[in-house]
Parts: structure tokens; sequence; C-alpha cells
């Protein structure tokens, strides 16, 4: 039956070469094991009459449940929020494969996934800084850290989104999501990005693996009887995040992505 095919069909039209090897795009839990299970949900999916565009709802949805789960004290909230980002990657593998299966991508599916992404690496540091406070009812510096976290987040997605943007309005192709498109000009440069991959801090701020350090810093906590951990961290990463934002502005800068 259309609605029933098979997973091996359902890999080959859902999951093209150009969308499991794209360098950037794609999360590391998309290839490890994300895109192993999606299809078997993807196939539930298509039996329905639910859209792509209110699959994609169901992943901005598990990303901000993910921020909000980190308000409930102890490991039961971080063990919550931990789980719900690895739902939203799933519902945003499902998004796509139900859209390519159907033929239905649109600007409007592109569009509410950038927003699911936005809200939920904005809202996760948010809660993270909440938690370190001690919860709504104490609301204090920390708080305030974990705002200001969320903000240089927010900044460092939205680098990448401006390059596309300004590409787009001075008539430029459509960038691709391959190395040589995005590395730095100068050798100095060139090798710092290179020696990132060796110790990737960059890469935490995705809700999978700021939610997946909250887990491990609730934790701490519990060993430790307080909040220390969490705060901990709370301190580490946003002066990461900065230097990440700086980092990423001097990468895109040096490089041929606006040329």
């Amino acid at each position: 039956m259309a609605d029933r095919p098979t997973i091996a069909r359902l890999r080959e039209v859902t999951q093209p070469l150009d969308i499991r090897g794209r360098r950037n795009s794609e999360h590391w839990t998309a290839d490890v094991y994300q895109r192993r299970l999606s299809p078997y949900l993807t196939r539930l999916l298509i039996a329905t009459s639910i859209t792509a565009n209110g699959v994609t709802g169901l992943m901005i949805v598990s990303g901000v449940a993910a921020g909000a789960a980190l308000l409930i004290p102890g490991l039961l909230g971080a063990l919550l929020a931990a789980f719900l980002a690895q739902l939203q990657m799933l519902w945003d593998c499902c998004d796509g494969e139900v859209a390519r299966w159907r033929g239905t991508s649109s600007p409007v599916g592109f569009f509410l996934d950038k927003v699911g992404h936005y809200a939920a690496e904005s809202v996760i540091p948010l809660a993270l800084g909440v938690r370190a406070d001690g919860g709504l009812d104490s609301i204090g510096g920390w708080t305030t850290l974990g705002a200001l976290l969320a903000v240089a987040i927010v900044l460092n997605k939205a680098l990448n989104d401006a390059v596309h943007v300004a590409r787009a309005v001075n008539g430029l192709p459509r960038l691709e999501d391959r190395a040589e498109s995005v590395a730095p000009r100068t050798t100095l440069l060139r090798r710092l990005r290179g020696l990132a991959r060796f110790v990737p801090f960059h890469r935490a701020y995705h809700s999978v693996e700021l939610t997946l350090l909250a887990l491990l810093a609730a934790v701490g906590d519990a060993v430790t009887g307080d909040l220390q951990v969490t705060r901990l961290l709370v301190a580490v990463l946003l002066p990461a995040a900065l230097f990440t934002l700086v980092g990423h502005f001097v990468a895109i800068m040096s490089s041929g992505r606006l040329r």
C-alpha cells in the first residue's frame, strides 16, 4: 500500500545522499542512530492525516518542553529534559521525511523548523540558569547568566542564517554545505579551526548536548547535595559561548561564504 511502504523504500526516498551527507545541517545523533529509527516513526506518520508541518509543531513543543523540564528539581527534571531533546531530534528527522515522501516541502516548513531550533536553544539555557538559582521562586544572578548564555547561543545561530540572507539579497547562489565552502582563507585560522575538532566545545550549545550536560550536572548535584555542579556548568558555558560567537564571526569574515 502507498501509505505502508517498506523501510528500505522509505529510506531511499526520504533519506537521499544530499540529506545524509550534509556537513553541518545533520546533527551527529542523526548520523549515529536517529536516521536509523526515524523511518519506523515516519511510516506510522504518513498513514495518518498529520502534515509535515504538524510534525514540525511536535518538534517545537518537544524542544520547548525540554527547557521547561529543567525547572523540575533533581534528576527527574534533567532526565526528562534529555529525553525530550532526543524526541525533538527524532521529530526533526521525521518532518522532513514526511515532506519528502508526500512531496510537500515548503518555505513554511523550513521557517517552522528554524523557529523550533531557535526556541529550544534559547529556552534550555535560560531554564538551566533558573535551575542553577534553585527554581522560579528564587530567580537571581544565575538566571541572568542563563539569559546571557541564551542570547549568545541565539546570536551564534543567527550568524549562519545571516550568511544565507546576505547571499540571497546580493544575488549569490545558495551556499553548499561543504568543508571547502566554510574553510578560512588564512593558514592560521585554518589551523585553529582544525584544533577545535579536538576540543569541540563549540558544539555544546545544541539542545541535545545542553540537556545531556545538564543531566551530568544533575548527577553531580545529587552527589554533592547542592547545585554547585549546575552552577559551575553555567559559569563555564557562558564564556565558552562568547568565545565561540567571536570565533564564528571571524571564521565567516575570513572565509569565502560572503563572496
